[in-house]
Formats: structure tokens, C-alpha cells, sequence
């Protein structure tokens, strides 16, 4: 077990901040509440479990397994204490600038782990949030392993698959966990991918710079749209300028927060970001965080049944 002890000099919204890399309550990969986090995760040094509490005006963080200080020493950039808001001005609309002042502790985190993001964006592509859920945790408890660590013992979390283990699968391995054969394919292949993918969060420059390398270099895969790799790249890399363009319901969102409009569409949410180029993720977390939402309107889709096709 290692340990890290962090000073904060600033609020630090814990869970707004940490909520985009831990996929629901029921994730069998971590736990997340307001003052902690448990974490587990595959890094270069191998298998780690990270527990980070917060305690007044400090961070308290464990780590068990072999990856355990790569995991310590990348805690700050998990918290967003790495990220810089220069040059983001919440005050050009009324709606921004009150957000951001109700939550001063609201930053970007990052992981520097390609694929461990890219998994459950593949899975969530076109498919509803509950399907994507079943498919990301029963890959996980058939193909993943007990994480290390006590308190992963205790809670009974689990490691995502070995990128290895995922490659080796055929396709039709995946369709009992409601996979079809397109989605298991591009799985498979970057899985195979996973060493020159990792290398994207070596990427030089600042957290957008990056993000728009990696996004060129993700959207060389054939089934790699913008959506997925703007959700790789602000789990991954902070990206703060990552638009999620192509999701169900983030376009009905910002239309309706920004300008009361209970429908929109991409084009529209780009042209209503557009004043925050550069920070554009910052305002949508900020939306995010804000339990807004638009209207509903129609009956609910049902989930469709992959698991025979």
C-alpha cells in the first residue's frame, strides 16, 4: 500500500469533478460520494486500487497493487488540480456566470488511460443508457478480475477486462452481452491498439491541443465518430474544449439552458457554445452539474434485444 496527502487551496467539488469516470451507482469498477472516491484501474506498472478522501482542506489518498504510485502520482490531474480555466469567461451568459458561481469547485479531470475510456464509449454508441450499462458490467464480470486492495475486496470491485484478453475474443463472444458484430469489432481492433493509443496522452501542448490530436488521431478507426472521441477525450486527457456532438440528449440541454428552447439540435449547441471555443467542455459540465433539463416529450425508447443477433 502506498499513501499521498494533498493541501488544497480551493473548494474542490469531488464528486462533479470526479463523476464522469465512474459509470453509475451500481459500477463495478468504483464507488463515488461527495467526500470519496474508490477507483480501480490498469496502468503501466500493472493493476492498482485508489481510495482519495477529502478531510477538511486536504486529500487523503491509498493505493494497493502494482500500479499504486503511478496511480498516487497522477491523483492532482484526476482531481482537476492540474487544469487551467485561464481564458474561460463564464460572464458572456447570465445562466454561465450563476453556475459558475454556485460551483467554484467544479475543474476537469483526466486519467492519461486511453482505452480504459474508450471501452464503455463504444458500448454506449447508439444503444440506451441502460443497454450500455448491462453490456459495459457483464463484459466486466465475466472477462475482468478482483481489483487489488482491501477495499476493493470489500466492495467487490472489479478491473476492466485486459485490453488483451478483449482482443483475443471473436466478435460473436460479445453479442450475450448485447454486442453486436459491428461494435465488437471496433473493440477488438482497438484493443489490439491499446499500446499506440495509450501514447496519445503523451501528446504535447496544452489539455485542447492534445485533445484535438488524439480526437484526429481516434477518428482514424472506422466506427469512431466525434461523439465517441470527444467522451475519450474528457475523461482521458481534460479536453476542455471535448462537444459530445451526436448525443440524444446534451444538444436538447444547452438549447434549453442558453436559450430556452426546448428542442435543439448540433449545429444549434455549436453555434450557443461558440462564444466558450476553447472551454467548451467547461460549460457543459457546468450544464451538466446544474440538474437542468429540457423538456421531455414522446414515449420513452425501449431497448432493443442484441444479445441473438
Amino acid at each position: 500500500m502506498s499513501r499521498r496527502t494533498i493541501d488544497l487551496d480551493a473548494p474542490l467539488a469531488l464528486r462533479v469533478v470526479v463523476g464522469p469516470h465512474v459509470r453509475g451507482r451500481g459500477d463495478p469498477t468504483g464507488r463515488l460520494s461527495s467526500m470519496a472516491i474508490v477507483r480501480t484501474t490498469r496502468t503501466p506498472d500493472g493493476p492498482a486500487t485508489l481510495l482519495a478522501e477529502v478531510r477538511g482542506t486536504r486529500i487523503e489518498a491509498e493505493a494497493w497493487g502494482p500500479g499504486a504510485d503511478w496511480t498516487l502520482e497522477g491523483l492532482p490531474a484526476l482531481l482537476g488540480l492540474l487544469d487551467d480555466p485561464d481564458g474561460f469567461d463564464p460572464s458572456l451568459h447570465p445562466v454561465v456566470a450563476d453556475l459558475a458561481h454556485r460551483r467554484p469547485g467544479l475543474r476537469l479531470g483526466w486519467t492519461g488511460a486511453i482505452f480504459e475510456a474508450l471501452l464503455p464509449a463504444v458500448l454506449e454508441q447508439k444503444v440506451t443508457g441502460s443497454e450500455a450499462t448491462a453490456s459495459y458490467r457483464g463484459l466486466i464480470r465475466q472477462y475482468g478480475e478482483p481489483a487489488p486492495g482491501p477495499v476493493a475486496a470489500r466492495l467487490r470491485l472489479r478491473l476492466q477486462p485486459a485490453p488483451e484478453i478483449l482482443a483475443a475474443l471473436p466478435y460473436f463472444a460479445f453479442h450475450p452481452f448485447g454486442v453486436e458484430q459491428r461494435r465488437a469489432e471496433l473493440v477488438r481492433r482497438t484493443a489490439r491498439d491499446t499500446h499506440r493509443l495509450e501514447a496519445l496522452a503523451e501528446l504535447p501542448g496544452s489539455r485542447a491541443e492534445a485533445g484535438v490530436a488524439a480526437v484526429a488521431a481516434l477518428r482514424r478507426y472506422p466506427g469512431v465518430g466525434a461523439w465517441t472521441a470527444a467522451e475519450v477525450t474528457l475523461r482521458a486527457l481534460g479536453d476542455p474544449d471535448a462537444v459530445s456532438v451526436g448525443d440524444f440528449h446534451l444538444k436538447n440541454l444547452v438549447a434549453f439552458a442558453l436559450a430556452g428552447e426546448p428542442r435543439g439540435t448540433d449545429e444549434r449547441m455549436l453555434e450557443l457554445l461558440e462564444p466558450w471555443l476553447g472551454h467548451r467542455a467547461r460549460v457543459i459540465r457546468l450544464l451538466e452539474a446544474s440538474g437542468l433539463e429540457a423538456p421531455k416529450y414522446g414515449p420513452r425508447c425501449s431497448p432493443s434485444d442484441r444479445r441473438a443477433m
